[in-house]
């Protein structure tokens, strides 16, 4: 029987989101003063404009692209893209796990279009330098609960017709963007800065600004999808003009977040941090018998929402383990998504600490042995 170990993870937050806060994080730490007042008064404007700020300066998105916080998380603001570009040209959908698998829902089934859908087993890529560029292509760069993501963007051309519409919800702050190659580029506050729910970050490039000024649908657009008044882009939206009300209090967050990101280095040191605890845990993995990642291709495998699988064993063994380790308070929300093969999952990105990484493998260990024990 495995010991129970006596080293404990110092934060037991490995959820694949929304994620674990960044390291000495504190609720009395933020700032207050937009608290209680419009978001359109002075200082809502000028916070709303910091977080865009901010975004910018860590992410280094350049000046021909536009930031907007909009609602819904990931989900809206990816939404809003589709509803307000998709069905001027051919579109392929490209979906290798639950996540991509609904946007392709969303085009075939709500916006009924004839769509291209091209598909990978969980823990696989489809053949990337085949994918049609004619038309508009619509994929995630992370597989939040595939553990997969694209290897780098040089399949997108730079001749390309179409638009690129990228998911990247798990992907930012932890992996490459060229965004020479994005036009659309959507995430969340509540996966990589570990903010909260319910806001989502929609970038555009010129390609896709000259598509929505050119383009209008046929289908109706919800208020909370309309980017364009008189033909023309509906600049406020990207200046800290939101299109419904926002939460002051998850803008403050994030704003912590991203201070955060630039006290330590900025975009290198958080991709650095990501890779550091991806590493640490693969360190476990190769050296446990009962365990393998979901994805076996290390070039294409996540460094954020690393998942794992356990061979031969039932789907109840994970889901123990998750529960076993959440009861002890040193791992919680570590279960697989539900739509993915049976497994665990531990988020692996830049608010995580290495060190809490290392101290989870013993405790896995010890709670597989419980688990199966007999």
């Amino acid at each position: 029987m495995t010991d129970r170990p006596t080293a404990r993870p110092a934060r037991a937050h490995f959820s694949s989101g929304p994620c674990a806060k960044r390291p000495g994080w504190s609720a009395a730490g933020l700032a207050t003063d937009s608290l209680g007042r419009s978001h359109r008064s002075k200082i809502g404007k000028a916070r709303l404009q910091r977080a865009i700020d901010l975004t910018r300066e860590v992410l280094k998105v350049p000046d021909t692209h536009r930031i907007g916080i909009v609602p819904g998380s990931d989900t809206g603001a990816y939404e809003m893209a589709m509803w307000t570009m998709l069905g001027a040209r051919p579109v392929t959908m490209l979906a290798w796990e639950s996540f991509g698998e609904g946007w392709v829902t969303d085009a075939v089934k709500q916006l009924k279009l004839d769509a291209t859908v091209v598909t990978a087993p969980y823990g696989e890529l489809p053949d990337l330098t085949r994918v049609p560029q004619s038309g508009d292509v619509c994929f995630t760069a992370n597989g939040t609960t595939s553990g997969v993501r694209i290897p780098n963007y040089d399949w997108i051309r730079d001749d390309r017709e179409g638009l690129m519409l990228v998911d990247a919800t798990s992907a930012v702050f932890a992996q490459d963007v060229d965004w020479d190659k994005v036009d659309v580029l959507t995430f969340s506050w509540q996966k990589a800065l570990g903010g909260e729910g319910g806001h989502g970050v929609l970038i555009l490039g010129p390609r896709a600004v000259e598509r929505l000024e050119s383009y209008t649908p046929a289908w109706p657009l919800p208020k909370v999808f309309r980017l364009v008044s008189k033909g023309k882009l509906t600049e406020g939206i990207f200046v800290g003009e939101t299109i419904n009300t926002p939460s002051m209090l998850a803008v403050e967050d994030c704003i912590d977040a991203l201070e955060w990101a630039q006290s330590i280095g900025g975009l290198v040191e958080m991709q650095a941090r990501a890779d550091a605890n991806a590493q640490a845990l693969d360190r476990w993995v190769q050296a446990t018998p009962w365990v393998e990642h979901l994805c076996a291709d290390a070039a294409i495998r996540s460094n954020t929402s690393v998942c794992l699988t356990l061979p031969g064993a039932s789907p109840e063994v994970p889901k123990a383990i998750a529960s076993l380790l959440e009861k002890e308070g040193v791992a919680f929300d570590i279960g697989g998504y539900r739509d993915a093969p049976p497994g665990l999952r531990v988020w692996c990105g830049s608010t995580v600490d290495a060190a809490d990484i290392e101290a989870l493998g013993p405790w896995l260990d010890w709670a597989h042995a419980q688990v199966t024990a007999g």
